[in-house]
């Protein structure tokens, strides 16, 4: 039988890898980082075989490193994410993705009647649930799911 041939992305010098994203918030996460609006080099792969997910994505950015605020962002649509810290081609740390304990400004309250949603109001949340996330709004205390999640 024919080997199959392997297609290769090539190695970055200094960035992320970001790694176990369910295959169907790949753009979520695009979208969330802002990775849509920068001009650094950007490769992404989708619907790849996982053992984990059954099917997943990554996304490899050169010479971008993020924050704690924005892997919170992360964490909300793939709370199994794993971030690998490229530097001079080598992996040099390894973070995995945790959903915090609250979320403070990232998200909107799903409630239109939240006062969150037409006065200046820093939203606030606690985490009810994390393994499918489920935010609850401190203001009204109206639960947001993840399939209703909306980013600020």
């Amino acid at each position: 039988m024919k080997e199959p041939k392997q297609l290769s992305v090539s190695a970055i010098e200094n960035g992320t890898v970001i790694d176990h994203i369910p295959a169907r918030n790949l753009f979520k996460v695009i979208k969330i980082l802002g990775l849509d609006r920068i001009d650094n080099q950007i490769t992404f792969g989708t619907n790849l075989d996982s053992k984990k997910l059954v099917q997943k994505a990554i996304i490899k950015i050169s010479g971008v490193f993020f924050e704690d605020g924005d892997i919170n962002r992360i964490a909300l649509v793939a709370p199994d994410a794993k971030l690998n810290i490229i530097r001079g081609y080598e992996v040099v740390e390894k973070r995995v993705v945790t959903v915090p304990n609250r979320i403070t400004g990232i998200a909107r309250c799903m409630n239109p009647k939240c006062i969150t949603n037409f006065e200046p109001v820093t939203t606030k949340f606690n985490v009810v649930s994390k393994k499918n996330v489920a935010l609850k709004c401190h203001y009204c205390e109206k639960i947001t799911d993840q399939e209703h999640l909306q980013f600020i």
